[in-house]
């Protein structure tokens, strides 16, 4: 008598969904929730430590931190979406029509993923956002033109998968033209793996943009961003160490909840990643 093999324990979906929640939350509801404009300034109470009035204290410059750290949901949240949305549509119509035309397509294509596989995704989007200057907008545009070649990878893999299936073969007898074999036949099987892709990548590019902004490549002031509050924050570690604590603690559980979604919703949609 043989074992039978024990299933795989399933990563939880609510806390993702809780974490995503509250994070989107804070970003709508924040001009009732905080308890002050993020740049409003009261310079006699500058450094002040967390107090009922204000639960996270305030900047150096008197700022209310728990303002600051609502409406910086705003900008990473937004860079975040905004980051996958770009990405995810060059990845997916390079990816597809690499796989599906194959050919010097395929080639050409994956020849300049590699290229760019080889520089480190940071690096190259401190380059970009260098070159083209600080700026929300800006920071989308450097961070979407580095983070495409997973999803370019991902839906060339899938699609040569793909390629040969029945439906695939009938919907080419019947005359169909590659665009229109691609959307209506393979574009809907790839939806599970992508938008598992996709939401690792709104944690990867909430990251990025809180590097970018600790750097001042970033959102610019007045504008709230978690990674500038860091940046802010560092020179008063030890008489104010709360500056860097709450931006730095909405970093962490923003982006472990997310993770966390993308392992449940692999784990629900029985997603394999191409190798």
């Amino acid at each position: 008598m043989t074992d039978t093999p024990r299933a795989r324990k399933r990563t939880p979906l609510l806390p993702g969904l809780l974490v995503l929640s509250l994070l989107t939350a804070g970003a709508l509801f924040a001009p009732l929730l905080a308890p002050s404009p993020p740049a409003a300034q009261s310079l006699e109470n500058g450094l002040a430590a967390p107090a009922l009035d204000h639960p996270l204290g305030r900047d150096r410059l008197g700022r209310d931190q728990l303002s600051r750290v609502l409406y910086g949901a705003r900008v990473s949240l937004g860079i975040g979406l905004g980051t996958v949305a770009l990405s995810l549509m060059l990845g997916v119509l390079l990816g597809c029509a690499a796989g599906y035309l194959g050919g010097p397509v395929d080639f050409f294509i994956m020849r300049l993923v590699d290229v760019l596989l080889a520089f480190p995704g940071l690096l190259l989007a401190i380059a970009l956002a260098a070159v083209l200057g600080p700026g929300a907008g800006n920071v989308v545009l450097a961070l979407g033109l580095t983070a495409w070649t997973s999803y370019a990878r991902l839906a060339r893999g899938e699609v040569l998968s793909l390629r040969r299936r029945e439906h695939v073969l009938a919907a080419e007898a019947m005359g169909l033209g590659p665009a229109r074999v691609v959307a209506r036949h393979l574009l809907p099987l790839l939806a599970a793996p992508l938008l598992v892709q996709a939401s690792f990548g709104v944690a990867g590019a909430i990251v990025a943009e809180s590097s970018l902004s600790f750097l001042g490549l970033g959102v610019q002031a007045p504008s709230p961003s978690w990674g500038s509050m860091l940046n802010d924050g560092r020179s008063f570690l030890l008489v104010a160490p709360h500056l860097t604590i709450f931006p730095g603690l909405a970093i962490l559980f923003t982006v472990l909840g997310l993770n966390s979604l993308g392992d449940a919703l692999r784990d629900r949609l029985d997603v394999r990643f191409p190798g």
